[in-house]
């Protein structure tokens, strides 16, 4: 019966790369795929194939940027029941992070879906504020809450991202020389494989939609090498078990009906035209940022990190790994994180803190 972390099978696909004797630099951008790349050693079994692979800006909690969780901030120290997702509440910023603003009295609530936040606003008087934050994988969820009308109380700050624009962005900029990306599988789910068709015709560039298994990422990598060799580009879903062509209608009728495209920053990337994702006007009456303008004037906006030392950006795009970063493991870890990707399980830096002392270089497929 075939398995997803096979050696044997494992140990194949690595003979077949080796043979095709490629040196390829390749991208992906999903926080989970670099978990898979870093606790089973796959960097350093790709490494012997002549094969690099670099984490680009796959990561939500950590693309989302400093001005939105000063807003997020704002909105807690004036009264408002703010409410998100764990790793979201532990971002530095200058004023510390919402977890430390509610050590201090504001009323920041870890939840674990939209879900939650909406029975909180059930059951208080007070405004409730989601911070949502996440691409095309969340989205919807936020979309399906706001559809059937939640309690009056209750709003969104909208954190939300598309992730081609960001793909798009990356490779204008040129900063990184890359033979192929490696897209994501959950994001996939929802968007299908259009919208990356685009990416291939300009760039003239290889992807495959892999899914997050050791063996999904290896047959990934393989696919790519393929086309590379064969000088094709094009879209291949490896994730057939879970990808469809055109994604999945009804989220993305949801995500149509709620939301609209806007020009907004990414941590680490200027303006990228129509990345974000802005409730439309027919939802202006659950937009926090409408709602609570006076609130979010009230004091300036932070423009910048907790440390101007972080290199943060550099690793979201690519140009460094994290360990290339000088706060790396000394002045900035899990426990005291000086930036978003030592904070988010689907960062770099806190992943190859979390695996780097026995996950490259030692291949576990068992």
């Amino acid at each position: 019966m075939f398995r997803y972390r096979d050696r044997q099978v494992a140990r194949a696909v690595v003979r077949r790369l080796k043979a095709m004797g490629l040196k390829l630099r390749l991208m992906h951008v999903c926080g989970t795929h670099q978990d898979t790349i870093v606790r089973f050693g796959l960097d350093a079994l790709l490494a012997d194939c002549g094969v690099e692979v670099r984490q680009g800006p796959g990561c939500p909690v950590c693309v989302t940027t400093a001005v939105e969780f000063t807003e997020a901030a704002l909105l807690a120290r004036r009264g408002k029941v703010l409410a998100s997702f764990g790793d979201v509440l532990r971002v530095p910023t200058r004023w510390g992070s919402l977890l430390d603003l509610r050590g201090k009295g504001a009323d920041v609530r870890v939840v674990y879906s939209i879900e939650d936040a909406v029975a909180v606003a059930r059951e208080t008087a007070k405004d409730v504020v989601f911070f949502a934050v996440g691409f095309e994988t969340t989205a919807p969820s936020t979309a399906a809450t706001l559809l059937p009308e939640p309690p009056e109380n209750f709003s969104v700050l909208c954190a939300h991202r598309y992730v081609p624009p960001a793909l798009h962005a990356l490779l204008s900029m040129g900063e990184v020389r890359l033979q192929g990306l490696i897209e994501p599988g959950h994001v996939s789910t929802v968007i299908g494989l259009r919208p990356y068709e685009e990416l291939s015709r300009r760039y003239g560039l290889p992807q495959v939609v892999a899914g997050f298994e050791p063996l999904d990422l290896l047959v990934a990598v393989y696919m790519l090498a393929r086309q590379a060799a064969e000088g094709r580009a094009e879209v291949e879903n490896e994730y057939r078990r879970s990808v469809r062509y055109e994604g999945n209608p009804k989220a993305l009728k949801a995500l149509n009906e709620v939301f609209e495209p806007c020009d907004v920053a990414w941590r680490g990337f200027p303006i990228i035209p129509r990345s974000g994702m802005a409730l439309r006007s027919s939802f202006q009456g659950r937009d926090a940022r409408r709602l609570f303008e006076d609130d979010l004037k009230a004091l300036p906006l932070e423009r910048e990190g907790a440390s101007k030392a972080c290199r943060c950006g550099d690793v979201l795009r690519g140009v460094i790994e994290p360990t290339e970063c000088p706060l790396f493991a000394q002045s900035c870890t899990p426990l005291a994180p000086m930036g978003p990707c030592m904070v988010s399980i689907e960062g770099s830096c806190q992943i190859q803190y979390r695996y780097g002392r026995v996950g490259p270089g030692h291949a576990n497929l068992a």
